[in-house]
This record gives C-alpha cells, sequence and structure tokens, in this order.
C-alpha cells in the first residue's frame, strides 16, 4: 500500500518520523526525570518496601504480553481494513461486521473468565456511564473515524496518531487530574511530535507527486471536445471547395 523508495525523500521521512515517533513515546512512558510542574496540594501515595509476590510478577508478565501482542495485531487489523474498504467503501457497514464478531469473540471468554454472575449487575452508577462511554466513543464512533481515515489516507496516516495518543493522555493526565509533569514527558513529546511531523511531511509530498503525474497523465491524453488535425483538414478543404464554386 504504500511506495518505499530508499532514495526518495519521502520514504525518507516516513521511516525517520516512524522511528522518531516510538522513541518519543516510549521517552515518556519509561523515563521520567526531575519534576517540572507539580501540584503543592497534591497527594503523595506512601512508599512501601514490601516485596512484589511471584503472582504479582506472573500478572504483570502475562498482562505486559497480552498488551504487546494486541498492538501486533492493530496494525494487521489496519491494513485488513483498509484493503476491504479500498474494495467496499462503507465504513459503517465495516465497523458493524466488526462489533459484531468481536462480540461473539469476546463474551464466551469474559464468561469463562468472571464465573460470579453477580457482577454482570449493572447498576446506574459511573459504572454505567464507563461502559456506555466506552460502547458509544470508543467503539463506535471511533471506529467509524478510524475507518474513515483507513479508507481516505491508509494505514500509515492513522497508525501514527496512536503514539501521539500517548502524549495527549499525559498532556490531560496534567491538566485534568492534577498529576506531575516531568522533564520526560516534555522531551518524549518534543520527540514525537517532530517525528509526527516527518511522517505527515512524507505523505503529503507523495500525494503532491501522484496528483502531478495524474495532471500530466490527463493532460497528454486527447480532449474529445477538440478535433483531430485531419478532421480539421477536411473540414478546410471542404469549405474551400464550396467557397470556390459558382
Amino acid at each position: 500500500m504504500e511506495k518505499l523508495a530508499i532514495k526518495s525523500k519521502s520514504t525518507q521521512a516516513k521511516i525517520f518520523g516512524t522511528i522518531l515517533s516510538i522513541l518519543g513515546a516510549l521517552i515518556v512512558v519509561l523515563y521520567k526525570g526531575r519534576i517540572l510542574l507539580s501540584d503543592s496540594n497534591q497527594l503523595q501515595s506512601p512508599a512501601t518496601d514490601a516485596p512484589i509476590s511471584l503472582s504479582s510478577q506472573t500478572n504483570w508478565i502475562l498482562g505486559g504480553s497480552l498488551l504487546a501482542i494486541e498492538f501486533l495485531l492493530v496494525p494487521v487489523m489496519y491494513i485488513l481494513q483498509a484493503s476491504i474498504l479500498n474494495q467496499y467503501p462503507s465504513e459503517i457497514i465495516v465497523v458493524f461486521t466488526y462489533c459484531v464478531c468481536l462480540t461473539f469473540i469476546s463474551a464466551p471468554i469474559c464468561l469463562l473468565l468472571e464465573s460470579n454472575w453477580s457482577a454482570w449487575n449493572i447498576t446506574p452508577d459511573i459504572r454505567l456511564v464507563a461502559i456506555l462511554s466506552w460502547g458509544i466513543l470508543i467503539t463506535c464512533i471511533c471506529s467509524v473515524v478510524y475507518a474513515w481515515g483507513l479508507r481516505i489516507k491508509g494505514p500509515v496516516y492513522i497508525s501514527i496518531f496512536k503514539p501521539a495518543s500517548i502524549v495527549i493522555a499525559a498532556t490531560l493526565s496534567v491538566i485534568f487530574l492534577g498529576e506531575a509533569l516531568y522533564f520526560g514527558t516534555v522531551l518524549g513529546a518534543v520527540i514525537l511530535s517532530l517525528g509526527f511531523y516527518a511522517v505527515i511531511w512524507g505523505k503529503a509530498q507523495e500525494e503532491e507527486m501522484s496528483e502531478e503525474i495524474e495532471e500530466g497523465i490527463t493532460e497528454s491524453l486527447p480532449n474529445s471536445k477538440t478535433p483531430l488535425l485531419k478532421d480539421s483538414n477536411v473540414k478546410d478543404n471542404s469549405e474551400i471547395m464550396y467557397t470556390n464554386c459558382p
């Protein structure tokens, strides 16, 4: 789906920007540094020197492995959705089919993992708000927007927004939740923004190049409204014959 020309500046910008985006996201997550901005009234969680149990370590390893598998499958899903939308450009139907298949796959697993039926009782509180928000905003609206972007711009353009969401989440947590702003967050955000801009610039250069090629091909094709040279000569000769006749 993407044109890979190593000597092209657009391809180099996309590769370099992707590396910078991943590097910036890793810096935001793994490196904190000194505190640049903090709320003096923020409650500090007490430090605990209790050793981590073996079961807790196992849960962290299992959870991290499942998250890694998930985010390795996300680009595969984007590529498949882009291929489907190229042949069947209907975002709503594609997202509806995706949600139905996801429900049939996840529902039996959830029922097996949670055998306590009382846990499935939904009360009108913050749990219901969270479920509705996730179902309506994330699963439905965001999936339709992603599908529309996949059809218009392709998988690379959509995937590059994933690292940017880490910086957006960190920024919103500082603004609305009063969390401390660390130097690592700012540094990672700057690097990620540079990579994001490089990928967007590379995609824009490719689109301009493709538009120029299409315009050149269109101009080289003969226009149906313009008569051919032979037809114009025949018409001119016939007019001369009629004007010379007595």
